[in-house]
């Protein structure tokens, strides 16, 4: 079933103090409040490094031709929707991460290049999975990988629990998708996650995870993406504070048989 997200003025404000939208305080002023803000206002905020500007998707834009991540590409304009939560959602992680953006569309692009704009191929898959559902994961204690490589999700996230506190484990949402959803605090999300194990900080690891794309080297196929169900982690869903819901949650899927994930990225 398509997800709908709620109208503006029917989202409860509480969701904004809540993982994963308590991250984005810093936009507050463009996600509270009954009134949309403006294209041109989201553009304020833009990064002085950043060449792409969002522009009203409109049939004045349309009217070129080209397919959405075309014309990124070549002209720098992202086609968004006014009044729209995934489009909003877009933006602000344009803002916020256009290395990974930038690297996502010059692949989609080389993809479309390569295989026509009517095909779907396996790489553009995962890249488009990845951009709607995305989170990164820097991990710094390599054991934590044994539970998640199995799926033992009780592991995961309640004996290891103390991981997601002390740094041993730390996540960016990427996913404008996932952003979305969480609009709707019912929902039970779950991310598409790219692995970097190392020492460093978030920053790098989001660096990390766009050089890898840019050159070719990740995200080639969906099954390099491991899932992680959200709710699982401290304070993402109250009812994860016993250990019954670690034992009993729908979105705690089993490994499949014959499944295994790459190694991670190397921070």
């Amino acid at each position: 079933m398509r997800h709908v997200a709620p109208a503006r003025g029917a989202v409860d404000p509480a969701v904004f103090g809540r993982p994963p939208l308590d991250a984005w305080r810093e936009y507050a002023d463009l996600l509270h409040g009954p009134e949309w803000p403006a294209i041109a206002t989201i553009n304020a905020r833009r990064p002085p490094a950043m060449r792409e500007r969002f522009t009203a998707q409109i049939p004045a834009l349309l009217a070129d031709g080209r397919h959405y991540e075309e014309r990124i590409a070549e002209t720098g304009a992202i086609a968004t929707r006014e009044r729209n939560w995934h489009d909003l959602f877009n933006a602000l992680v344009w803002l916020r991460h256009a290395p990974l953006k930038r690297a996502l569309n010059a692949q989609q692009v080389a993809e479309m290049a390569h295989a026509g704009p009517r095909q779907r191929t396996r790489p553009q898959c995962a890249l488009t999975h990845f951009d709607e559902a995305g989170v990164i994961v820097l991990v710094r204690d390599a054991g934590l990988l044994a539970l998640w490589d199995v799926h033992d999700w009780h592991g995961l996230f309640w004996r290891r629990r103390d991981a997601w506190l002390d740094g041993s484990l730390e996540l960016v949402v990427f996913g404008h998708a996932l952003l979305e959803h969480a609009l709707t605090p019912a929902r039970s999300l779950v991310g598409k996650a790219v692995v970097v194990l190392g020492k460093g900080g978030p920053a790098a690891a989001c660096e990390r995870v766009a050089t890898a794309i840019a050159t070719g080297c990740l995200l080639r196929d969906p099954q390099e993406l491991r899932p992680l169900p959200l709710s699982g982690l401290p304070g993402w869903d109250e009812r994860s504070a016993s250990e019954a819901f670690h034992r009993e949650a729908v979105s705690y899927r089993p490994l499949r048989p014959g499944r295994s994930y790459p190694a991670p990225l190397a921070a």
